[in-house]
């Protein structure tokens, strides 16, 4: 049965106001004078001085340094600037499960709403876009309501279709005009390569990827003759699920997660997985624990 409304809670909101989510990275400055910098950012610190050029502008020469050593030098400043952030959301079919208690899918909404809350304490710009074999793209913006609006356009969403990740990544990173913080959210049941592709296409980001899990894809509760149904083609499985069936699933399974971290490993990505069990504010403690190190 597929869900017509998504329970995505927002309570813990409320833990995570004691966290600082660094969004931001030191960027090379392109900017050089004596005089505060006109462009937004969050902070402008002096790196050193170069010779003038005639390139430069008089009024950007640092007089004083003039008058130390007779030659032309302009201050050279580095800004601090903020990332925009994107979040890209998994909403195929087989993120609709289990069927009682907390899908995958909300688990992941939560992240993707918990992440994006974080970010609007610095009225920083966000988007949430959800993938399936198509990509719905969503325009960064700022602001509370906007969050709002987001949790309850994923809260009304219904999943449905396959994945492809690869071709939903290489869409959207058309649309990402300057270097960003990306957060991918997935169950990763995918083929590697796709994945690895999708990964690479984005490693020019600060890239932060989450797998999330119910906890019986990690521990087959099954024993016997068994009905396994495929939630993205709808297909019927019938297998008999032996101790020796489980301990070959559960080899695949972590040889396959293990390749997404070597992947991730390799373009400077964070990986993270979760199952739905997991409390929310202890994904979020584990993550952003991390990345104040």
């Amino acid at each position: 049965m597929t869900r017509t409304n998504q329970k995505i809670e927002t309570d813990f909101f409320r833990q995570l106001d004691r966290f600082t989510f660094s969004v931001r990275k030191r960027v090379s400055t392109v900017y050089a004078g004596n005089r505060p910098s006109t462009r937004s950012g969050h902070g402008i610190d002096t790196i050193g001085f170069r010779e003038y050029d005639s390139s430069d502008a008089l009024k950007d020469v640092d007089w004083k340094a003039y008058a130390r050593t007779e030659k032309l030098y302009v201050r050279q400043f580095e800004e601090e600037k903020t990332l925009t952030t994107h979040i890209l959301l998994d909403a195929s079919k087989s993120m609709d499960y289990p069927e009682k208690g907390t899908s995958k899918f909300e688990y992941s909404a939560m992240l993707a709403a918990g992440f994006a809350y974080m970010v609007t304490k610095y009225n920083d710009r966000f988007a949430i876009s959800t993938f399936t074999e198509e990509i719905d793209i969503n325009r960064p913006r700022r602001g509370r309501k906007n969050l709002m609006r987001t949790i309850d356009r994923l809260s009304a969403l219904e999943l449905s279709g396959g994945t492809s990740i690869s071709e939903a990544v290489m869409k959207y990173s058309q649309v990402i005009k300057s270097r960003s913080l990306v957060i991918l959210i997935s169950d990763f049941m995918q083929d590697p390569k796709a994945i690895e592709t999708a990964l690479y296409r984005l490693s020019d980001h600060d890239l932060i990827v989450i797998q999330v899990l119910d906890p019986t894809e990690k521990v087959l509760p099954l024993q016997g003759n068994s009905k396994l149904i495929d939630l993205e083609t709808g297909e019927d499985i019938r297998t008999y699920i032996s101790e020796k069936f489980k301990e070959r699933y559960t080899q695949k399974l972590d040889d396959h997660t293990a390749s997404i971290k070597k992947t991730c490993m390799k373009v400077g990505a964070e990986f993270y997985t979760f199952t739905t069990d997991t409390p929310i504010f202890n994904a979020f403690y584990h993550t952003i624990r991390r990345r104040r190190r």
